[in-house]
């Protein structure tokens, strides 16, 4: 038996750890079961009736990989309890509302810290391991720039520029996360052990990865989408023409998330992908704050009064789950047609037309021509 009372994350825990079913498919196996509990009770005759579910994906969910998944979600659940990691399924309420519109985003994550991964505001910075005095000087003027906005700062809590952002965070009092490509129990690289004990208190470590993975090399650019996708924006601090920072550069750009690069010395190597960004017109250049205040827009935040007009704030309990997707969704989109709201929130099209209609009577939402809606 589960040693959580929490049956509903069990079963969805155990989903995540069956090898060979990513987070692609085990959105399509919830879409059909309806919770990752029936999922796993499904037996093969209805599982292979489920679209992109083979004779492997079967005999994985049914066979002898079933017990071991079981056996390591309770041990998941056991140490998540005991080190006090939350661990959040992309139907929960606390899963980042940013990532629920990405249709890569992981399934599950790990999350350990005080940070509300729900900021208003969120800025990535990213960039060389082997950065230098200029780049470690930028990062520090850049995030002392934040400051006035007190966003989320998050990077991957690598060498190089990664660290000089959460180390600038920490000491300007804003809250930094560190998406990690190992589990949260091996932190990497351990030289950085200190400072992610501090950002534990303020700010937070995050992974998709289960407990006791290792930093395996190709679970880096797995990492680097997280980081796209929490972003508001991405600068690019200091970067080769190779490398992790330029990987997780293209992703925001795939999202439609803005990004930005401080631009270096011409013949300087570390700065040689942030000059090829800003000379291809895939990131903006970046100055000063008021570079990525406009290009985020949040210089911006007055009403046609000129009147400062607050993000909204929505307590779940005021709305039913399916009601609680939508705002979170248009929390992040600003505006969305119906069948991408149908989408991003995991819904049928019939369901969301019923919840918006009763949203716009409630003031909640608003109509807009071709079927688009937004927040009131």
């Amino acid at each position: 038996m589960p040693i959580s009372t929490d049956e509903l994350l069990f079963h969805e825990v155990a989903l995540t750890l069956f090898p060979g079913i990513g987070p692609q498919l085990t959105r399509q196996l919830m879409s059909y079961g309806g919770s990752a509990k029936n999922v796993l009770m499904l037996p093969p005759g209805k599982l292979r009736k489920i679209p992109g579910v083979g004779p492997t994906t079967v005999a994985t969910l049914t066979g002898a990989e079933r017990t071991a998944a079981l056996k390591k979600a309770e041990d998941a659940l056991r140490k998540a309890e005991k080190d006090g990691v939350q661990l959040l399924f992309y139907t929960s309420r606390q899963y980042p509302s940013r990532l629920k519109t990405i249709p890569d985003a992981p399934v599950l994550l790990y999350y350990q810290g005080t940070a509300d991964l729900n900021q208003p505001k969120t800025i990535g910075i990213v960039g060389t391991r082997k950065a230098t005095d200029y780049g470690r000087e930028q990062t520090e003027k850049l995030v002392q720039g934040l400051v006035p906005h007190r966003p989320l700062v998050i990077s991957g809590l690598a060498y190089g520029i990664d660290i000089a952002a959460h180390r600038a965070a920490l000491q300007e009092g804003l809250e930094t996360v560190g998406v990690m490509a190992t589990g949260l129990d091996v932190l990497y690289p351990a030289a950085h052990r200190k400072t992610a004990e501090k950002m534990l208190t303020q700010g937070g470590l995050l992974t998709e990865f289960a407990f006791g993975t290792q930093p395996d090399r190709y679970n880096f650019p797995a990492r680097n989408r997280i980081i796209a996708g929490l972003s508001d924006g991405t600068v690019v601090v200091e970067a080769a023409r190779k490398g992790g920072a330029l990987i997780t550069a293209e992703i925001a750009l795939s999202y439609n998330k803005d990004v930005l690069a401080v631009p270096g010395n011409l013949g300087s190597e570390a700065s040689e992908g942030c000059n090829d960004l800003i000379k291809a017109n895939k990131a903006a250049l970046y100055g000063e704050p008021a570079d990525l205040e406009q290009l985020l827009n949040w210089d911006a935040a007055l009403h046609q009064t000129g009147k400062f007009k607050p993000t909204p704030t929505y307590d779940p309990a005021d709305f039913t789950a399916e009601e609680y997707q939508l705002l979170e969704v248009l929390l992040v989109s600003k505006e969305e047609q119906m069948d991408n709201l149908s989408w991003k929130a995991q819904l049928p099209v019939n369901q969301v037309a019923t919840l918006l209609l009763g949203l716009e009577f409630r003031g909640v939402v608003k109509a807009l021509p071709g079927k688009k809606f937004v927040l009131v």
